[in-house]
């Protein structure tokens, strides 16, 4: 059985701010030999669908219970950190410092804390 491409994303999204922990922890001055451009363009890549996708997968949600307000701060969240992630790519030298205030961005948080309760309802 596949996974669905809002699990998929979520899964990059995941896997992305792991290894830009471990990036950040590394005290490199540049992103120069290391996947830390590639992770973050695909994290913006990421980013950029999760909120149509979640908006499709709750679709069927009942409208009294607000799901739509929520999946709409979500897409707001994901835009949000989607403008921080194209701020760090823009820089010639990406370096451990820059990528570990990306990742204590509330914006980047609070995409992954929405990703996190999106993946348990997906389960339930």
């Amino acid at each position: 059985m596949s996974e669905s491409p809002l699990a998929g994303h979520i899964d990059t999204i995941e896997r992305a701010y792991e290894y830009l922990l471990a990036y950040a922890a590394q005290g490199r001055q540049d992103d120069a030999g290391t996947e830390a451009r590639i992770t973050l363009e695909q994290l913006h890549a990421a980013l950029g669908a999760i909120g149509g996708l979640a908006q499709a997968a709750f679709a069927d949600s009942p409208a009294q219970w607000g799901v739509a307000d929520y999946l709409t701060a979500v897409q707001r969240d994901a835009q949000t950190a989607r403008g921080a992630v194209v701020l760090v790519l823009s820089r010639e030298h990406i370096g451990s410092l820059l990528v570990d205030n990306l990742n204590a961005s509330v914006h980047l948080r609070a995409v992954l804390t929405d990703v996190f309760l999106l993946e348990q309802a997906l389960k339930t």
